[in-house]
């Protein structure tokens, strides 16, 4: 028998020297006896995270001294020969406990360390687990997957661009997407009808607690639809997510449960209410949906400055109001009672999806840009595209969109969405490990016909 992976442990009990050796499987004792010296001095050099190569005899371990609670408990290996593949200097910390005793800077500076821990590999690899299912049950409801660029245009959507200089194009720029939202409303006009994709999303926001510059999204969105069957199919596909990989959870209730969002800020005082009958059960998840939310709002010029108007949108400007209201906005009348199509999913308190039945025609979509506060020649310059396609036979549509690291992190019970990322960033937007943000060379600068001007803050 051949293992290869790392050194998880060692005891050198004199005459025997004991090992725990790890890699993607798990884990599994080994036990170099007395009588070979050769052998024994190679594994008296090893040392915690060594990569090796160990051959040996498999056997059952005696009964007194079989651990029924761990993998491969029963079994150990009478070591035969050992082969170092690679030496580990001294470790910053230890990962056979629990990381979270060490500080985050320090966990994140060396990322690929942390990942080697318990915790951390079963995170990602049970994340894996998720998106195969999803991938899975999307795929047999004939869903089509679709990569979208992540080289855009810069729009207003809510959020702060980060944006990407173009060599080719001096003084222009591309944006990174905030989502995928006018791609998967496009792909709608080109007749794909059911789209999904597991997305990159990145925003230019301030630090603000759990808040990543970059996130992933369960992103969908499907033709010929209204509001109840995308909330059917979504919820179905939560409810299959916990019972077939977290059995040891319990959804709260089936249906799940929905609340007006006048009734939630006047119950609970938000929008993502957290209506568990026992919040000191970890494994109980209340899941709601929150809908008939308004369209509009009043501006608030302090906070957005850029803000066109007096009225901005709640969620995004591409919802369609609900089929009552839709007289309202045309007439561009009782704007703050506008009523959306918008529909959010709640869990424990946390927004993890939201979505609506969007604006396909070029006359309601218009009347959104024009309340916002939008000119003729803004509406063209920001969405000519949108409403091009949208006059060219677009059906009508909705979808929603997962924010898929909060939803796992709650399923995992982390305290945030950076245990079950693979390589996040700080609170600040900074990633220790590769010393990013950075600076670039002065002939990268001069390609792109920038200029750098740091203004002291």
């Amino acid at each position: 028998m051949c293992i290869k992976g790392w050194v998880h442990t060692r005891r050198n009990q004199g005459k025997m020297i004991f090992f725990e050796f790890r890699d993607m499987t798990g884990r599994v004792q080994g036990v170099v006896l007395p009588g070979n010296d050769a052998l024994k001095e190679r594994a008296d050099e090893l040392r915690d995270e060594w990569v090796v190569e160990v051959r040996g005899m498999i056997n059952k371990r005696p009964e007194k001294n079989v651990q029924v609670d761990k993998v491969n408990g029963d079994i150990e290996m009478v070591i035969e020969d050992i082969v170092v593949l690679n030496k580990a200097d001294a470790l910053p910390f230890q990962i056979a406990t629990d990381t979270k005793e060490v500080g985050e800077d320090v966990r994140l500076t060396r990322r690929y360390l942390d990942l080697r821990s318990e915790r951390m590999q079963r995170n990602l690899r049970k994340r894996n687990e998720v998106l195969k299912l999803i991938r899975s049950r999307l795929s047999q409801e004939k869903f089509t997957e679709v990569e979208t660029p992540l080289l855009t245009k810069s729009t207003p959507e809510g959020a702060r661009d980060f944006v990407v200089p173009s060599r080719v194009y001096p003084g222009t720029f591309y944006a990174l997407p905030q989502s995928p939202q006018q791609y998967k409303q496009l792909l709608m006009t080109a007749g794909i009808e059911k789209y999904f994709q597991v997305a990159k999303c990145l925003r230019d926001e301030d630090s603000r607690g759990d808040r990543q510059p970059e996130f992933t999204q369960l992103d969908m969105e499907i033709s010929f639809v209204e509001k109840e069957d995308v909330m059917a199919l979504n919820e179905a596909l939560l409810i299959e997510v916990v019972t077939a990989l977290y059995p040891e959870k319990r959804i709260q209730e089936v249906p799940f449960p929905r609340i007006t969002y006048k009734n939630a800020m006047e119950k609970y005082g938000n929008d993502r209410p957290d209506i568990r009958e026992d919040k000191n059960d970890s494994n109980l998840l209340a899941f709601c949906w929150v809908v008939d939310f308004p369209f509009f709002e009043r501006t608030d010029k302090s906070d957005n400055p850029d803000t066109f108007g007096e009225w901005t949108f709640t969620h995004n400007p591409f919802s369609r109001p609900i089929p009552e209201h839709m007289e309202n906005l045309m007439s561009k009348k009782d704007i703050g009672d506008i009523i959306t199509s918008q529909y959010d999913i709640t869990l424990n308190g946390y927004e993890i999806g939201g979505g609506s039945i969007r604006n396909h025609e070029v006359s309601a979509l218009m009347k959104v840009f024009e309340i916002l506060g939008y000119t003729e020649e803004d509406i063209r310059n920001n969405f000519g595209h949108m409403l091009d396609a949208f006059a060219l036979g677009t059906p009508p549509h909705g979808g929603i969109a997962w924010g898929f690291d909060r939803l796992v992190m709650l399923l995992h019970n982390e305290p945030n969405i950076r245990e079950v990322m693979a390589f996040p960033k700080t609170g600040e937007g900074k990633d220790l490990m590769m010393q990013s943000p950075s600076t670039i060379s002065d002939k990268q600068i001069k390609e792109l016909s920038i200029k750098i001007d740091i203004q002291k803050k």
